[in-house]
């Protein structure tokens, strides 16, 4: 699978997690003829890659988001978790916000779709490995434009309560309202309250909205 028996030095070790084995086949196809990228491993879905992750350790992972057994948004919460210092790339074929949004929150470097073309990808490769995030331009523009409509939303006078700022920190960090219960030792009735004051005083129409608004102000982080 590998060009290379043992590790080079300046070679970009490359796995690829993908259910389909024509696209992994193909990746490793185009992969092959560029030098300093090396295709260590396959897995064809997330319990996989994480094991292989586990035993490899690769510069750079490219990622779909739709496969059995564990989904791609899941497996690159759990490999950032096993590894924060994971470089993950996603290559997918879905463009909708419900997929972009939770994949980056997650801790995905970079995310394209699977129409880019092999210099494209390879490009992406490189700056992913660099640690330059990497989006395809679509994907670009639903984020700036996701950032700027937040941008634009004036706070309310009334600033939020303690409690509501612990709130949002942990929708940023992609909790769900039962998980919020859990730690903050509150009901979900109480969470849905939260979040719901929380949407109003900020002017936001969605969790979404509301965890890019908690980034983009500080209150937290991708590494979170």
């Amino acid at each position: 699978m590998s060009k290379h028996e043992t590790q080079k030095p300046g070679i970009i070790r490359v796995l690829v997690v993908d259910d389909h084995a024509i696209i992994r086949k193909g990746i490793g196809a185009v992969l092959d003829l560029v030098p300093d990228i090396d295709l260590v491993g396959e897995a064809e879905n997330g319990k996989q890659a994480i094991i292989l992750d586990r035993e490899l350790a690769p510069d750079v992972i490219l990622m779909d988001l739709m496969m059995p057994e564990m989904d791609g948004i899941e497996c690159i919460k759990q490999i950032k978790t096993q590894r924060p210092k994971a470089r993950i790339l996603v290559l997918t074929n879905f463009a909708g916000e419900e997929m972009i949004f939770p994949a980056i929150k997650a801790g995905a470097m970079g995310y394209h779709l699977k129409d880019s073309s092999p210099d494209t990808l390879v490009d992406a490769i490189r700056q992913v490995n660099q640690g330059v995030a990497s989006l395809h331009p679509s994907i670009a523009k639903k984020v700036l434009e996701e950032f700027h409509s937040t941008e634009k939303r004036r706070l309310s006078e009334e600033p939020l309560t303690q409690r509501e700022v612990e709130v949002l920190k942990l929708i940023a960090q992609g909790f769900e309202n039962k998980e919020i219960a859990g730690q903050l030792i509150i009901s979900d009735a109480t969470v849905r309250t939260h979040v719901s004051n929380i949407l109003g005083k900020l002017h936001l129409a969605s969790r979404t909205q509301a965890a890019l608004y908690a980034l983009r102000e500080g209150l937290a982080s991708l590494e979170e």
